[in-house]
């Protein structure tokens, strides 16, 4: 069965991933459908589409040939309801060659992608499965498209109509040259009235002539009409090109600069901007081709002018048209690439801009320069609003900033990419009260100048960057993100620069903040986290409802008023969590090891329900960028069940030690909560040891250290007894002797009824001295046994070394 016919019978999502390969590639499926065995019986895949020199040819010649098919397709249907097909068909005939005539082997490669994906399809189908990577068409791009083609229809009749219109023109004017012509000959022979030929010839003009006046009046009446219902055409097509463009324009694409705002937040990417270029580019077309055909009927009424009755569409009909076209030009240069929103002064940053209309209006044959600049918020306001009338007014000064836009002609993209910016200087304004200096807001500006059809239209076109926000130092990073995420998450369509609310629901906000935590660690937030995160941010208020989406969050509560008892606002506290989890847990966080965000009351009620050793991972509450190890243990002197909390660890601490490993150091630690062995919560992330030291660089062995808590004894929870988490200082069981290559130190070891000779042989292995921070005298060991054993071991340090075989 050919493939064309196992198409026919796709259903469903299949279809429709049918349909938008064909969107997407811009290869009409009529084309494929009428010339399927052509199609199908070539090969598309011997052609070397890497090499232009081989395979160019052969890709010309396949081509031609495809434009011969379609042609002769065109003469075989016939039938009235086959006309918009054979128009179909012709226009990509037309499309075709103007399209790939200059590179025939994107034509290979679209064709070869479509028969590829066409197999995948079928296959997967007869399956049961789905294309990945194909997601069906939405109906407002089926809208849109349909719009397109309603459009496309139009023009060709208008095109049609106005020829016409001209062909009757050109024969009145002839005739109208007649009628001239007969006047010139009678006026000649009113002084010849006694010869009978000649006033025989007379009355034979004076008749003519009537007939011909006759028939020019009808014709006149005829060329009036046409004039008036070209321009009813012209409207109409007008209104629906106005109405295309507006949904285009105010609808998708600023649908695409919102996905490019929120995915500066850690919201999904905003996706290429292929499909609106092909609209774009279609509507520059559409638009232009309309404006010619109305400078035709100009020219054609400037010949044989005639007074139009009532009121005439045509003038107003230039005017509106014109401006269409200016509005999508200057609407499509857009910012491909943003600028960083934090902008460090003096650091190297890049951009793009990018003009979607470019390659259709030829703005390439005279390549404009796009010129780069720091505006402020005010600056941009009255830009925005005509007020300011220096375009070149500037709060900053940056290097290398002009560029000249390049046209692409393999993918039709006229671009131009700043790689080298840097800001060299900035002037701020005077603040307003109690705003901070990483709460001002500026734009970087991009402007240029097109010329469109040899001078006849020039357009001057310019397009602002999200807001930056300017620092001088790493430290001020934090804040200004904060601004960034504020206002990329809570802007309005259409405000003015840059205008945020000052409130805003709290359930935005937790979106935000999970958008964010999500694009940095992996696994988002979930509502759990987010009822603590209100807790925390509304600490100062009366929670009164377990909706915390009932109540508002300001600016002040997110990043300017410190959290009751710290020093540091919400946001600081957040962004340091979410700091240390990007560069340190992102991994445990993934694999849920990590609780989190919970309280210190909170993890106490959960851990006391749990057996001795359990622990939790929680964020610190008094550090930023700290988490901290809660356990539950038996309190040594009073003897109840109480929940440990170490000193939080931070980033430095990770750069010298990994959470895993540090967990592992701690036999005290025995099951993450609820009930997951450590090891095998963890065990996939602990560094592996070497069994035997090994000499590194300039015979040095390398040694690591180890991580212990002071005034807790570091037995393997092997050798521990009953109770092996509970801080203890002196166990008294019996212990048997390890093998003398674990390496332990003496602080590993908990001295108990030892015999006097085995403690001896012990203290005289080096594999216990720890390099003498904390040697024990042997008397003073062999003193304390006589006496009934030791009270207490010296303090041990809060780490130890390790050298060679696993720290146990």
């Amino acid at each position: 069965m050919s493939l064309i016919l196992q198409l026919q019978q796709l259903q469903g999502d299949s279809l429709q991933q049918l349909q938008a390969l064909y969107h997407s590639t811009q290869f009409p499926m009529e084309v494929r459908y009428y010339c399927a065995q052509w199609i199908e019986s070539q090969n598309w895949t011997g052609i070397d589409v890497e090499s232009a020199a081989a395979g160019e040819p052969a890709a010309n010649v396949l081509l031609q040939q495809m434009i011969q098919q379609i042609n002769l397709k065109v003469n075989e249907l016939t039938g009235e309801d086959m006309f918009p097909i054979r128009l179909k068909l012709t226009d990509f005939s037309r499309d075709l060659m103007n399209r790939f005539s200059s590179n025939p082997l994107n034509f290979v490669r679209t064709i070869r992608h479509c028969l590829e994906q066409e197999q995948q399809l079928v296959s997967q189908a007869a399956n049961g499965e789905q294309l990945e990577g194909m997601m069906p068409i939405p109906d407002s791009h089926r809208e849109i498209e349909s719009a397109f083609q309603q459009l496309k229809w139009l023009t060709q009749d208008t095109e049609k109509d106005l020829s016409e219109q001209q062909q009757k023109q050109e024969l009145f004017v002839f005739q109208y040259q007649e009628t001239l012509r007969i006047q010139a000959r009678l006026n000649q022979l009113q002084h010849d009235g006694s010869n009978p030929q000649k006033q025989m010839e007379k009355t034979q003009l004076e008749t003519r002539k009537t007939e011909v006046e006759n028939m020019l009046q009808a014709e006149a009446q005829q060329l009036l009409k046409m004039r008036i219902e070209l321009a009813e055409k012209h409207k109409q097509t007008f209104q629906l090109l106005a109405n295309v463009q507006n949904r285009v324009l105010e609808d998708e694409l600023i649908r695409w600069k919102r996905q490019q705002q929120l995915a500066g937040i850690g919201g999904p990417p905003e996706g290429t901007l292929d499909t609106l270029q092909c609209w774009c580019e279609a509507l520059a077309e559409l638009t232009w081709q309309n404006r010619q055909q109305i400078k035709k009927v100009e020219l054609l009424r400037q010949q044989l002018p005639m007074k139009v009755p009532g009121i005439d569409l045509l003038p107003e009909l230039n005017t509106s048209i014109t401006a269409l076209l200016s509005t999508l030009v200057t609407s499509t240069f857009i910012i491909e690439k943003q600028p960083p929103q934090v902008l460090k002064k003096e650091t190297r940053f890049s951009a793009s801009v990018r003009l979607l209309v470019g390659g259709k209006l030829n703005v390439h044959m005279n390549p404009p320069q796009v010129k780069a600049t720091i505006i402020s918020e005010v600056q941009a306001k009255a830009l925005l609003n005509n007020e300011s009338s220096n375009l070149n007014e500037t709060c900053g000064d940056i290097l290398n900033n002009c560029g000249v836009m390049e046209f692409h002609r393999d993918t039709g993209v006229l671009n131009v990419t700043f790689r080298n910016m840097s800001l060299k200087r900035i002037r701020r304004a005077d603040r307003r009260g109690s705003e901070f200096v990483t709460e001002e807001k500026f734009t970087i500006l991009f402007q240029s100048q097109f010329t469109v059809a040899s001078g006849e239209l020039v357009f001057q076109v310019r397009t602002m960057s999200l807001p930056v926000v300017v620092i001088v130092h790493g430290n001020q990073e934090s804040n200004a993100l904060a601004t960034v995420l504020w206002d990329n998450a809570f802007a309005e369509p259409g405000r003015v620069p840059f205008v945020v609310p000052d409130k805003v629901p709290w359930n935005e906000m937790g979106k935000a903040l999970n958008s964010k935590f999500m694009a940095a660690n992996g696994r988002s937030l979930s509502q759990e986290n987010l009822q603590y995160l209100s807790i925390k941010a509304f600490s100062s208020q009366n929670l009164q409802s377990d909706n915390p989406s009932q109540l508002s969050v300001s600016w002040s509560t997110f990043n300017r008023d410190p959290l009751p008892g710290r020093t540091f606002t919400f946001w600081k506290w957040f962004h340091g969590v979410l700091e240390l989890t990007r560069k340190h847990l992102r991994q445990s966080w993934n694999d849920g090891t990590i609780m989190g965000f919970v309280s210190r009351t909170q993890a106490q009620d959960l851990l006391l329900s749990k057996p001795n050793g359990t622990f939790l991972l929680r964020f610190s509450d008094s550090e930023i960028g700290g988490i901290t190890i809660a356990w539950v243990a038996q309190d040594p002197q009073t003897n109840e069940r109480q929940v440990w909390n170490l000193q939080p660890f931070t980033a430095e601490d990770f750069n010298i030690r990994t959470l895993a490993d540090r967990i592992h150091d701690l036999p005290h630690l025995t099951n993450l909560y609820p009930d997951i062995p450590k090891d095998t919560a963890f065990g996939n992330l602990y560094t592996p040891i070497d069994e035997a030291p090994v000499p590194g660089e300039a015979g040095y062995v390398k040694c690591d250290l180890v991580n212990r808590i002071p005034g807790l004894s570091t037995r393997p929870a092997s050798l521990m007894t009953d109770n092996p988490a509970t801080p203890s200082m002196v166990h008294n069981e019996p212990l048997s002797p390890p093998s003398m290559n674990q390496g332990h130190t003496m602080d590993d070891l908990s001295i108990g009824n030892l015999d006097e000779n085995d403690l001896s042989s012990m203290l005289q292995d080096d594999a216990y001295d720890d390099g003498g921070h904390n040697q024990l005298n042997i008397d003073e060991l062999l003193t304390g046994l006589n006496t009934g054993g030791l009270t207490a071991l010296p303090t041990p340090t809060s780490t130890s070394i390790n050298i060679g075989g696993p720290k146990v």
